[in-house]
């Protein structure tokens, strides 16, 4: 009797595809985001505002300093050696955006007394090497 494998003409494993090219940039920006210490709350967190790409809780320092804050990370990704850095993407409009995102999530998410910040992690993925990942805290005010 022939496997199963040969019976079923499905059943060829299919090779492997790469993620889509947001996708691997957002990975990479939550595992630095991790790394600094932040905890993850939300990935491509949508609202009728619009999306956050990551949210994050930055525990404070001392007791004294509140709950914490709030982290909205707008992630910027680029393949290759681009002149033109990733982060300047984020423009006022998208600023705009973010800040009304993060008002929606603070009054229906956050029940303590959280600040917020607004962060860029700009991802440039050479078509060989290694990514470069670049973590801007604070890098706007709404």
């Amino acid at each position: 009797m022939k496997p199963l494998r040969e019976l079923w003409p499905f059943s060829r494993l299919l090779p492997r595809r790469k993620k889509p090219l947001g996708q691997r940039g957002e990975d990479l920006a939550a595992k630095r985001i991790r790394r600094g210490g932040l905890k993850i709350l939300a990935r491509n967190y949508r609202c009728p505002a619009g999306e956050a790409d990551i949210i994050a809780l930055q525990k404070p320092a001392a007791p004294a300093d509140g709950e914490g804050t709030i982290v909205f990370v707008e992630v910027k990704t680029r393949a290759g050696e681009q002149a033109v850095l990733a982060e300047s993407a984020v423009d006022a409009r998208k600023r705009r955006q973010i800040a009304n995102v993060a008002r929606y999530y603070l009054s229906h998410h956050a029940d303590g007394q959280f600040s917020a910040r607004f962060d860029v992690v700009a991802v440039i993925i050479p078509p060989q090497g290694k990514p470069q990942v670049r973590h801007i805290a604070d890098a706007f005010q709404p």
